[in-house]
């Protein structure tokens, strides 16, 4: 009853007219950042913080907050029309939602995806409400065991439970590691295959490579096909939007299973990214329809759109009650509060209450004002696909160079964009996932800092993986998914005997 009543006076500062109009713009801002491929919600934030200093610290955070809302929403924008991921974390998106497009289907998984966005964010900020306290005392038993346990179970979860051949999918990973392993080393501080060129000591940047593999790779592989100069028809009104919605109740299994995702690797900190593809691999595999994912099945929008809001939001659990960032995005936030004088801890929700109520009150209000807005502007973005692909294509590439040099304002990263759009086009010609090396080029070197960190703790003891009931329980899991294709062969060999000895008789 005490959250309650904390949540109601929380509303009636978040709903004052100056929070209001503030919530608005963050909203349209963070929608804008999430559009454009190479910016970001981190970058975005950081960009327009400089303009909050002059605000009160409680309306200051609504408008960043309600920014990086708008930018989880607006990921999924160009992910679907273009299969150009403008976020990292909708990278999976572009699984389904680009056919889906192609389809002619873009108002319905506009619609699919801000609708689960919508759900999984507020799942999520209904657990930063109640269980603040519990959850924070459970983030505190973290340490770099359970860091790589948890960056072990999201890869091991992609090879056991992903559609393609475990191989393909290995040697994909195999490769983003290695590009991850590119630059300084974290732990030692040396120089790892730069082979003396200056511009590989920061490594590969992964929005550069997420920008060329899959915008550049997609424009190449179209244009192999032919151009088509023909605009693509994407009418849409209100009744594709509540058809939608008459759809998406029969996923609620999926969608609670990517909300239990999303919070558990936004809270821990794994990430919104891991977070939607390893929803969306769990979903391949359970769903009776698996075999349809990555033609253009809905399931596929909702399972890593879900998971990616839910993950994005409960990522702020731990920086408010523990002072620890689960995302880039709430790290700056967490930058922007050091600034404003509040520090970050359980003593923030006794101390200053009104500002922290304020915030998670703005979260509700923020992510309905969110969902009203992108849903009221889907014609304008499904309008998009009527322009003809010999006008829009060079218009894409464009955007995704201007992309690629506004990361690091180098000329290098526009050159490795092609050069990562010619692997894209190679490994979707040779039918190669493109999604397990993303995901190891983003967690890989995070994963490897865990590990030596792990190690270095052990004196080399692989045992401190197994020291305690969680560590022990995530790595277990692991490893039987890890498996688990070696299961699924195996007991494939075992009937495919019976049935022969069967025939035989």
């Amino acid at each position: 009853m005490e959250e309650i009543s904390n949540l109601m006076h929380g509303f009636a500062v978040a709903l004052t007219w100056k929070n209001l109009l503030f919530m608005f713009v963050g909203i349209l801002l963070g929608v804008l950042i999430g559009v454009l491929p190479g910016l970001g919600g981190a970058n975005g934030v950081a960009i327009l913080l400089p303009l909050t200093f002059t605000m009160p610290p409680t309306s200051a955070i609504i408008m960043l907050s309600c920014i990086y809302w708008g930018a989880l929403f607006g990921g999924a924008i160009t992910s679907i029309l273009f299969n150009i991921p403008g976020e990292p974390w909708s990278v999976a998106t572009t699984f389904d939602g680009y056919p889906m497009a192609q389809k002619g289907h873009a108002g319905e998984a506009l619609t699919a995806a801000f609708t689960s966005s919508f759900v999984g964010a507020l799942v999520a900020v209904v657990l930063i409400t109640f269980l603040a306290p519990l959850v924070a005392k459970f983030a505190l038993k973290f340490g770099p065991p359970e860091y790589f346990a948890i960056q072990l179970l999201t890869f091991c979860s992609f090879i056991g439970m992903g559609r393609e051949p475990p191989l393909k999918t290995l040697a994909a990973m195999m490769l983003g590691f290695a590009l991850a392993a590119v630059g300084l080393d974290t732990v030692t501080g040396t120089l790892r295959m730069t082979f003396g060129t200056t511009h590989l000591l920061q490594g590969f940047d992964f929005l550069v490579a997420v920008i060329g593999l899959f915008g550049l790779g997609e424009i190449l592989i179209t244009m192999e096909e032919g151009l088509s100069f023909k605009g693509k028809s994407a009418k849409i009104d209100p009744k594709i939007v509540l058809r939608t919605w008459a759809k998406l109740p029969k996923y609620w299994v999926t969608s609670l299973r990517s909300c239990a995702i999303g919070c558990w690797m936004g809270i821990t900190p794994g990430g919104a990214t891991p977070a939607s593809f390893m929803s969306y691999g769990m979903a391949r595999r359970f769903s009776k329809t698996g075999e349809k994912f990555g033609d253009g099945e809905i399931e596929g929008v909702v399972a890593p759109e879900t998971a990616a809001h839910a993950a994005g939001t409960s990522a702020l659990l731990p920086m408010l009650t523990l002072g620890i960032p689960g995302s880039p995005t709430a790290a700056v936030l967490l930058g922007g509060l050091l600034i404003w004088g509040l520090q970050p801890g359980p003593l923030l929700f006794v101390e200053q209450k009104e500002f922290v109520w304020g915030l998670i009150a703005s979260m509700y209000l923020g992510n309905i004002v969110g969902l009203l807005i992108v849903l009221t502007t889907v014609p304008w973005w499904a309008a998009i696909l009527r322009i003809p692909f010999s006008i829009i294509a060079p218009v894409i590439v464009v955007i995704c160079a201007i992309g690629a040099y506004t990361v690091h304002n180098n000329m290098f990263d526009v050159v490795m964009m092609l050069v990562f759009g010619v692997v894209g086009y190679l490994f979707k010609k040779l039918k190669y996932p493109l999604a397990p090396l993303v995901l190891a080029l983003v967690l890989g070197d995070m994963a490897e800092t865990a590990f030596r960190q792990s190690m270095l703790l052990s004196n080399g003891s692989m045992t401190i993986f197994f020291s305690n009931w969680l560590v022990g329980s995530i790595v277990t899991l692991a490893l039987v998914i890890l498996c688990y294709p070696l299961f699924t062969w195996f007991t494939g060999r075992l009937r495919e005997k019976e049935r022969r000895a069967t025939e035989a008789r």
